[in-house]
């Protein structure tokens, strides 16, 4: 095989309100937004995992939903405890793993997205 996909280029969904989502991003995540969105740079070591889940799925939430963003984060529980404080719909269940903890929280639109601390 002469060529190879090397990563993630981008995740693109639809919107009903496309800017009132960045800007809710922006504030609740702490995405620094430009008009398209925004690029993350990797650092030396970041993973990015694709992976397609069966149809009937219950992991990302309503069954309409058909991808789930998960965002590296430093420090899940403060995190966790910025979107509550924010009246962010959180979901109580964290998740501990060897490769790390996750948590789960819904957007404006519905959209439930995941939270991922890498181990240590």
């Amino acid at each position: 095989m002469a060529e190879a996909v090397e990563g993630i280029g981008g995740v693109f969904f639809r919107s009903p309100n496309p800017d009132a989502l960045r800007d809710w991003y922006s504030e609740h995540l702490g995405i620094e937004m430009e008009d398209f969105g925004t690029v993350f740079t990797a650092k030396e070591g970041d993973r990015t995992v694709w992976a397609p889940f069966p149809a009937d799925t219950t992991y990302f939430g309503s069954s309409g939903q058909q991808l789930m963003v998960n965002f590296r984060v430093r420090d899940l529980d403060a995190m966790l405890a910025q979107l509550r404080a924010a009246g962010v719909d959180v979901v109580d269940h964290v998740e501990e793993h060897e490769y790390g903890r996750f948590g789960w929280a819904t957007d404006p639109e519905g959209n439930r997205f995941e939270l991922w601390e890498p181990p240590r």
